[in-house]
């Protein structure tokens, strides 16, 4: 396909226009090769007199996106990862309209609301009022229509008398309030959040959430940037992974979620299509056997520089038996055996139970809870046991476990196996949330 800029303007975008010929009824957002090259000059004059045709100034070129690709259907959540610089902010602005890709083709059917960074698309010096009704013209609305849905603006809001103040009086709480009030509630086909939730107080972001499940029960497209990675767990039903301008893939948000953090520590390498680190069949016959019969993850994805292997790694319950299925409000025991290849100045041991959707629920390791901080040499082998209260839901869960360190202040991973073990929790009674506070109760 030919990577000449065919984008279509901001207009088209927020008014629905399918773009070139051939696009799909059910694809809300199509990104297509899409390259963003800015360019970066020694002197902001420099950018002025090469605009103005005076002279060619000398530049460098940043690519803030290669080749990019992602589609979107109608009433999908998709979440976009990646660390700062990645280009995740740069893709919606492009989306959206905000900006001009340098190469590629955008297509956007549906009518977009997007709540970027803080202060996008608001004028400080006018007051919240008359920001809703300049954010909903821009968005396509006519002034009957904001007029119909300024009371659920507002009422959503809650800053009270603040809205008749100019918004550069807010505080940045009181406007991502009012800002999210807009976007939520004028009934956009798209909804486009860049990190806007992590702001405000918790109270509010409940409220936000809470308009997100809505939005997904009403069948809207949302696409989401978050660095929250249990929201993004949580909600998306596909999450795609950026790194320096680049998708290194997309999948199920687990999956994406996991490759992420191979990035954070710079252990990930772009795989072939449907290439991971699977375990073949003889994996599989060793780690069942480490792990005692216990319900071992045949695709556990595991990795790390192997200065310390974990080879052996399994669950007791309160007898000392062997098992993945642990009674709620009884005591257990994880299990790692580590042998140490090469000397290392002071290795962490760690595990973290997720739930089924890779929400983090907890986990520890022997740094925060000050039990071994010496240096280990090769040919050692370290035995490690966390005691604790079962005090989960119950459920199906996920045991992930890790030996990591530092050298030089520098964090290093030695190895690393992603959901290794299904942990069950039996329970016959369950009370609110992911855990149970165990509460006393008298009734007098």
């Amino acid at each position: 396909m030919s990577k000449d800029l065919t984008a279509k303007n901001n207009t088209e975008a927020k008014t629905g226009s399918h773009g070139s010929s051939g696009s799909r009824d059910d694809i809300a957002i199509s990104v297509r090769h899409v390259d963003k090259v800015y360019k970066l000059y020694e002197k902001p004059s420099d950018r002025i007199k090469e605009a103005l045709g005076i002279s060619k100034c000398k530049h460098t070129d940043h690519s803030a996106l290669k080749d990019v690709n992602i589609e979107i259907k109608k009433g999908e959540t998709v979440g976009i990862i990646g660390t700062n610089g990645s280009g995740k902010s740069t893709i919606l602005k492009i989306i959206t309209g905000v900006l001009s890709p340098t190469a590629g083709d955008v297509e956007v059917d549906g009518r977009i609301s997007a709540l970027l960074e803080l202060g996008a698309g608001f004028n400080m010096e006018y007051n919240g009022i008359e920001n809703i009704y300049l954010n909903g013209t821009m968005i396509g609305f006519s002034e009957k229509e904001i007029e119909e849905k300024l009371d659920s603006i507002l009422e959503f809001a809650d800053i009270g008398e603040y809205v008749y103040q100019p918004v550069k009086t807010y505080s940045s709480g009181m406007f991502v309030r009012l800002a999210f009030a807009v976007a939520i509630n004028i009934d956009p086909e798209i909804l486009i959040v860049d990190e806007a939730l992590s702001v405000g107080d918790v109270f509010f972001q409940a409220k936000c959430y809470h308009k997100f499940e809505e939005f997904k029960k009403l069948g809207k497209t949302i696409l989401f940037v978050s660095h929250d990675l249990s929201s993004v767990a949580k909600y998306c039903d596909r999450v795609v992974l950026l790194n320096q301008g680049v998708k290194l893939g997309e999948g199920s948000p687990k999956e994406m979620i996991d490759a992420y953090k191979k990035v954070l520590v710079g252990q990930y390498e772009l795989p072939e299509p449907s290439e991971s680190r699977l375990l073949d069949d003889e994996d599989i016959r060793r780690a069942a056997a480490a792990a005692g019969g216990d319900s071992v993850n045949p695709e556990l994805i595991e990795y790390g520089s192997q200065k310390a292997v974990i080879e052996e790694y399994y669950i007791t319950d309160e007898k000392g038996v062997r098992t993945s299925a642990i009674i709620k409000g009884t005591d257990y025991t994880i299990h790692m055996k580590v042998s140490i290849k090469e000397d290392i100045p002071g290795p962490i041991f760690a595990f973290t139970i997720k739930n089924i959707k890779g929400t983090e629920i907890t986990g520890t390791n022997t740094m925060i809870e000050k039990s071994f901080l010496e240096p280990v040499k090769a040919g050692d082998v370290k035995e490690i046991t966390f005691t604790q209260h079962m005090n989960l839901q119950g459920g199906e869960y996920l045991l992930s476990l890790g030996c990591t360190g530092f050298e030089k202040e520098e964090f290093t991973v030695y190895h690393r196996l992603y959901d290794v073990l299904n942990l069950t929790v039996v329970s016959d009674k369950d009370t609110v949330g992911y855990y149970d506070s165990e509460s006393r109760v008298t009734v007098k």
